[in-house]
């Protein structure tokens, strides 16, 4: 499944021409299982998800954002497979705001969107992050070192919210 995030200036235009890259066959130098040099082939992915995450204009994961993704995607002649990463831009990057990105759009779902077919949180055993540091004694367990994230607890009560929610939905399709 190829994945493509729109730009960081919330721009759809990159990770559009990389869906339909992506579609497509391809042929290419590459190494083959035995690592010798072999022309490879592909038939190309239609199944290929564009990731909102938001950019310096804002967040990109509401319904009227969303509305607007699929008409570009249609346009495209692509199929409207959105995933929306709920950190980043889409949190205003504070971590304790990814869950309620994530209940909005599984609120988009409920209310009947057929194109969000997954979120992202970032998540860890403990929440936030924190710096590497030398003395690795000096760390804490479970806490990121690159982007924030929200902790075990906060993860796992979003995704049963969600699920229950949700199985109505999923079990009806």
């Amino acid at each position: 499944m190829g994945l493509f995030k729109n730009g960081t200036d919330g721009g759809l235009s990159v990770a559009v021409n990389a869906l339909h890259s992506v579609s497509n066959p391809h042929s290419f130098l590459g190494i083959n299982s035995d690592g010798q040099v072999a022309i490879t082939h592909t038939k190309g992915n239609r199944y290929g998800h564009i990731v909102l995450r938001g950019g310096s204009n804002g967040p990109n994961y509401d319904s009227v954002s969303i509305s607007l993704v699929e008409k570009e995607l249609k346009e495209a002649k692509l199929p409207s497979n959105i995933i929306v990463d709920c950190s980043h831009a889409n949190s205003n990057k504070d971590h304790n705001l990814q869950p309620l990105v994530f209940n909005d759009c599984v609120n988009q779902v409920v209310d009947g969107n057929k194109s969000i077919t997954g979120m992202m949180l970032e998540s860890n055993i403990g929440p936030g992050n924190q710096k590497l540091l030398e003395d690795l004694s000096q760390m804490e367990y479970g806490v990121s070192i690159t982007d924030a994230c929200v902790d075990w607890d906060v993860t796992e009560k979003t995704l049963l919210d969600a699920h229950s929610k949700l199985l109505p939905i999923i079990s009806a399709r």
